[in-house]
């Protein structure tokens, strides 16, 4: 569906369309980061329910001691490795949100991220992520290098079937090797004159996204996620307008020998963090900035035999920036009532994140974040 379509269906069911010089646009001057935590990264030892005597239960191997976690509550902590992260909670810039989900959960790595990026129901599938068609609704300033950049993924993830995407393991790289997202207008007509578009977007963000030589002072730290969030501090350090990042960390999928792996996992996304923050505050960008993490889903609670997890449900997720309203926040698991399949139950639809994105941080239309998410969710209140 191109725009003109997309515009078209909104007005037939009766919601306000925004039309530059007619109505507000979004407020895409504040940037969104995304962080994937790529196979689904275990919530229940990444905030940790330590008072919870079937935590134990469910956990004898695995799990984590009172007095080894990070307390943030009489019950709750963080997992050790996440120890980078405690300035932020005690300045109040970090923010969790506990039972992330959605009705009948699908347990498929490929289905379940599927329906994350897209936002759509277990059973609906669609073929754009829930930032494309938002985007294709209120697009971001055509000034803009580009609409959304992805880092240390090709996966377009939430992007795809976006107007202009850009993928790269780093700003100079892509002055040479540049990637863009088609759009979905293909097949309509104009096709010569639309790859002709598409080569000349390539070339001007190329060279805006380039650094020409521009450093930070900020220390990053080592391996692929360090390198991650230099490439993406870069980008930024460069000046090229863009609305949204997306970055990566692999590894989640830990089935077996979990506590090493996992705290390896969260010691890099919590150092990368913190390093992210530092060159935003050098960039004199952290209050206008919102770091949120996600993944296609949580673990099981139980252990399994392996000294690992296996794929579960209901998630915690992370919430950082200058403006973000820092505590606990949504459904805290409850781990007496498990599902049939030993699964947790989840207390907030994850499209509920998504909407406060669109709604309270881009200041998005609520019919355009209503017919982008294809539903009314409840806001979440963690930003200021």
């Amino acid at each position: 569906m191109d725009r003109r379509d997309f515009i078209k269906t909104l007005a037939a069911a009766g919601v306000a369309v925004l039309v530059p010089g007619l109505a507000r646009a979004a407020n895409y001057g504040r940037l969104l980061i995304l962080v994937e935590l790529k196979g689904g990264n275990d919530g229940l030892n990444t905030l940790v329910p330590y008072a919870d005597p079937n935590y134990a239960r469910l956990r004898p191997r695995i799990g984590l001691r009172r007095d080894e976690v990070l307390p943030l509550s009489e019950s709750l902590g963080l997992h050790p490795s996440l120890q980078a992260l405690l300035p932020l909670w005690q300045n109040r810039e970090l923010a969790l949100v506990q039972g992330l989900g959605y009705s009948a959960p699908n347990l498929s790595h490929f289905r379940s991220i599927e329906i994350w990026d897209t936002a759509s129901k277990s059973d609906e599938y669609l073929a754009e992520g829930w930032l494309a068609r938002a985007f294709l609704a209120v697009p971001p300033a055509p000034t803009f290098a580009a609409d959304g950049v992805i880092v240390g993924s090709q996966d377009m993830g939430p992007l795809s079937g976006g107007r202009r995407v850009v993928a790269l393991s780093n700003p100079e790289q892509f002055a040479r090797q540049a990637r863009l997202a088609t759009a979905g207008e293909g097949g309509k007509g104009g096709a010569l004159g639309h790859i002709q578009r598409v080569e000349s977007d390539i070339r001007q963000a190329a060279g805006r996204l380039s650094t020409g030589g521009a450093s930070l002072p900020t220390e990053f730290p080592a391996g692929a996620f360090g390198n991650t969030v230099r490439t993406a501090a870069q980008v930024l350090a460069s000046g090229a307008g863009v609305a949204v990042m997306r970055l990566t960390l692999n590894g989640f999928d830990t089935h077996q020998n979990q506590p090493g792996v996992h705290a390896s996992l969260l010691k890099q996304l919590a150092e990368g963090l913190t390093a992210l923050r530092a060159a935003l505050l050098e960039l004199g960008r952290w209050q206008e900035t919102l770091i949120l993490s996600y993944a296609e889903f949580g673990r099981r609670p139980k252990e399994n035999q392996s000294g690992g997890t296996d794929h579960g449900t209901a998630n915690v997720h992370f919430a950082l920036g200058g403006r973000v309203r820092g505590g606990l926040y949504g459904a805290v698991p409850d781990l007496t009532h498990l599902d049939g399949n030993g699964n947790l139950a989840h207390g907030v639809d994850f499209r509920s994140m998504y909407a406060t994105v669109l709604e309270r941080w881009w200041q998005v239309d609520t019919g355009i974040s209503r017919e982008a998410l294809r539903g009314r969710f409840p806001l979440l209140d963690f930003l200021a």
